[in-house]
């Protein structure tokens, strides 16, 4: 196994790391919701010299008053989509609150352009873009029952030309291209990470059961199958987010075990890193939310906040931290 490193510690207005993309510039930008502590959400990025500096507080919901970003993409002109996740910490007032933000942002910081692409979310989670469309799973649809009565949730395809969409988070949204069952008694918790492939592929983890599943598509861009792809409870126990590395290899944040797995192009899985609960000021996994790969290492960041039977972590600390694997 690799040892993980400590990145960086993480200043104190940062309290819930999570998603991760790369600027025009080689910039590693990193998205933080801050549930810990209901600071604003920010985002901020790192130089190839790891320095942090941060770029902008996410433009707050005008009923709430605030922002809960998590995942976040780059358009090939380089605006920022984010999924504002209101309703992730159970406050009752931010139910049905979640939108996706298309934001354009100087290199100084300045928004000069902020777009509601979809609005009225239950529970927008990641996000990833290609040839003009963008890919969002919403890890909870409890607005659909299941016949086992099982958690229901999806993968909502929007153009990148859309905005204002109201999502009803019923079966009846036109814009659902996919939908999931999590099995997992415990953790009723379902899409999650989602990555693309060269070929265009689509993988979404379904987290509550560490199963992967690729999406497929016809040349109409309609969905051709969806069907799982790698599952082994040894190796990977929930998905979180996930990334593809140049050679067709995938690395998963296991959050519940505090892990990393790496899925090859074949679909094995393998578990490459794994800490103890811990508080991650030595470089170790505390509780990981999503990998990336940048300038030949894997970055993760460390959520630290969730609790309960099925986590390995126990209790949130500060500062927050990024870690790292050496490839």
């Amino acid at each position: 196994m690799i040892t993980p490193k400590l990145f960086a510690k993480l200043p104190d207005y940062i309290s819930t790391p999570d998603s991760m993309t790369i600027d025009r510039h080689g910039n590693l930008v990193l998205s933080c919701p801050n549930f810990a502590d209901g600071q604003p959400g920010v985002v901020v990025r790192f130089d190839k010299n790891r320095n942090i500096s941060k770029w902008f507080e996410v433009p707050v919901h005008p009923e709430t008053g605030v922002a809960r970003n998590m995942g976040i993409e780059f358009d090939d002109d380089w605006n920022l989509y984010i999924c504002d996740n209101q309703a992730w910490s159970g406050a009752p007032e931010l139910a049905f609150k979640g939108r996706m933000l298309k934001v354009t942002v100087d290199d100084e910081g300045n928004i000069l352009k902020c777009v509601t692409v979809a609005k009225n979310m239950e529970h927008p989670n990641g996000v990833r873009i290609r040839d003009g469309y963008m890919y969002l799973t919403q890890s909870m649809l409890s607005k659909v029952k299941d016949p086992s009565g099982k958690l229901v949730s999806c993968v909502y395809r929007f153009g990148l030309d859309e905005q204002d969409i109201e999502v009803t988070n019923t079966l009846e949204d036109k814009h659902i291209i996919a939908t999931f069952v999590t099995q997992h008694p415990q953790v009723q918790y379902g899409a999650d990470g989602i990555a693309l492939d060269k070929e265009g592929n689509l993988y979404v983890g379904n987290f509550g059961d560490g199963e992967i599943y690729r999406i497929t598509f016809n040349p109409d861009g309609s969905v051709k199958e969806n069907k799982s792809f790698a599952k082994d409870s040894s190796q990977l126990v929930s998905t979180d987010g996930m990334v593809f590395d140049d050679a067709g290899n995938m690395y998963i944040a296991d959050f519940n075990v505090n892990a990393i797995c790496k899925m090859y192009p074949d679909g094995r899985l393998e578990r490459i890193a794994q800490s103890p609960d811990c508080d991650g000021l030595d470089g170790g996994l505390d509780q990981p939310g999503e990998p990336i790969v940048w300038n030949g290492m894997i970055v993760a960041s460390c959520f630290d906040l969730v609790t309960d039977e099925t986590k390995v972590n126990t209790k949130h600390e500060m500062p927050a931290t990024l870690s790292m694997l050496e490839l």
